[in-house]
């Protein structure tokens, strides 16, 4: 059997997850990889077969998405002519992780593609929703990467199609030492916004890993370190907490690593807020802005001791089973319909 994976280069969890899923699908298939996206911060370490700059946003700098740069970005006519020029016949199955020019090629050659993403959790019913109706990011989520079937990863199994976070085997091997600094992730803030926040936290070490510089630096007792994925985890594991958006990677890696966890998600980013919820499900405490109304609350946080306790010892490989026995019986399936 022949797959290509196609995984989604906006944002580092996609990559992340790749990483662990990749060497799985490789034991039972001959697998190709296709990325598209121009906003991650770190590269997959497999060989990529096709590269495009499919549709990305841009992180801002006061806490939401920059909606003037996404929208100069987005190349519509390119991202039509790159979907319908992937030929996907040598192909027997396609797996997407919320990666747009494969599911659109899928659709178009009428091959089947399975969702393979934390985003196809957020369409189940099951998951903690927002009150107000949300019709436009609902319709954005279901189309952005169509689909003929699916599977998600959330922090909790909320349905049967739903499977707990995939832990990255660095930080399953790792043997933490509690350090006394805390790690901090918030790519959509600029670094001159979270100095001044931080820097009225005193008494606490804050190292800040930022998408907003190339060298690194020290103003009091905050850190600001550029993005590096290696330096990333072992302050992560040897961390007393992590103060981060409400993606789905860190704040899964944060929970599985027992580290005391406080997010912050993205203004108008609905992925993130439906985190949000399903955090503040599991006792995580959330806050929704970023400013001087919120010390009081970080230096609660600092000093508190709860530790959310989660079982995220799951394998991988039994999504990946899923997966392959989705198709086996759509090939049947569609075996009888033809004889």
């Amino acid at each position: 059997m022949k797959v290509l994976y196609a995984v989604q280069a906006t944002g580092n969890g996609h990559i992340i997850r790749a990483e662990t899923l990749i060497p799985i699908f490789s034991k039972s298939a001959e697998v190709d990889i296709l990325l598209s996206g121009t906003s991650s911060d770190i590269s997959l370490k497999y060989p990529v077969k096709y590269r495009f700059k499919g549709l990305s946003f841009t992180f801002g700098k006061k806490g939401g998405i920059n909606i003037l740069k996404s929208i100069m970005k987005i190349d519509i006519w390119q991202f039509f002519k790159d979907f319908r020029r992937l030929n996907l016949d040598q192909y027997d199955l396609i797996i997407s992780d919320f990666e747009p020019i494969s599911s659109w090629a899928s659709i178009y050659q009428n091959k089947y593609c399975i969702a393979l993403s934390h985003q196809f959790s957020l369409l189940c019913d099951e998951v903690p929703n927002l009150n107000r109706k949300a019709w436009l990011p609902k319709l954005i989520l279901k189309y952005y990467a169509p689909f003929s079937n699916g599977y998600g990863f959330h922090f909790k199994k909320y349905s049967n199609k739903i499977y707990l976070p995939i832990i990255k085997s660095d930080l399953i091997n790792a043997k933490p030492i509690k350090k006394n600094y805390f790690v901090v992730y918030l790519p959509s803030y600029d670094d001159k916004t979270i100095l001044k926040i931080l820097s009225k936290v005193q008494k606490t070490n804050w190292i800040v890993f930022s998408k907003h510089t190339s060298e690194k630096y020290r103003q009091g007792n905050v850190k600001i370190k550029p993005i590096s994925k290696e330096t990333f985890n072992k302050r992560l594991v040897n961390c007393r907490g992590v103060l981060c958006g409400a993606g789905f990677e860190t704040p899964s890696e944060a929970l599985y690593l027992k580290k005391k966890l406080m997010v912050i998600p993205m203004k108008n980013q609905y992925e993130q807020q439906l985190n949000a919820l399903a955090l503040e499900e599991l006792g995580v405490p959330v806050l929704y802005d970023f400013n001087n109304l919120i010390i009081d609350k970080l230096k609660l946080w600092v000093s508190s001791k709860k530790i959310i306790k989660v079982d995220y010892s799951e394998s991988p490989k039994k999504i990946v089973d899923k997966v392959f026995l989705d198709f086996i019986k759509y090939s049947s399936k569609k075996t009888l319909l033809t004889t």
